[in-house]
């Protein structure tokens, strides 16, 4: 299960992230991924309800398309799952509204991990978390003589802080 301080649980940041969030599609998922920060057209500054030292926050779309309340439920949890797995690719303080298509009742716990993180390694998602934190860039882009000391950005990459 994830933890209270790691969902989204009010409205107006589901439209955050709906409205202002990259959308990367995959078979059986539709993934929106924005930054909490102050975002374009906003007048005020982060939320100061909410923290955001903990790791990124999730919240689920599964509408009555997807199946009965079980198969939603069981969704819903493989989704929660393949989050945790995941969720050490992006930084502390993003959005991630993840909506699931009818025919996410198909694959497995493993399936639905491997379609976030391919969403959340997209070119789109990558760029908008790059624009929202250009002191951690990735390697190869414009900012890589400067320290990155942030969570890994690719699978598979070490995770290791540089000394200043």
């Amino acid at each position: 299960m994830v933890a209270a301080q790691h969902r989204i649980s009010s409205g107006s940041d589901f439209t955050r992230a709906l409205k202002y969030g990259a959308r990367v599609s995959t078979r059986d998922l539709i993934v929106h991924v924005a930054c909490s920060g102050v975002l374009p057209g906003e007048q005020r500054g982060p939320r100061d309800d909410v923290a955001t030292s903990g790791g990124p926050r999730l919240g689920l779309i599964v509408s009555k398309a997807v199946g009965n309340a079980i198969t939603r439920h069981r969704v819903a949890r493989r989704l929660r799952a393949a989050f945790r797995e995941v969720s050490t690719l992006i930084p502390a303080d993003t959005l991630v509204v993840v909506r699931a298509r009818p025919s996410a009742d198909g694959p497995s716990s493993v399936g639905l991990a491997a379609q976030l993180s391919t969403a959340l390694e997209h070119r789109r998602v990558r760029t908008l978390l790059d624009r929202a934190r250009p002191d951690c860039a990735r390697p190869g882009t414009a900012h890589t003589d400067l320290p990155c000391t942030d969570v890994p950005r690719i699978a598979g990459e070490a995770t290791e802080t540089v000394p200043l």
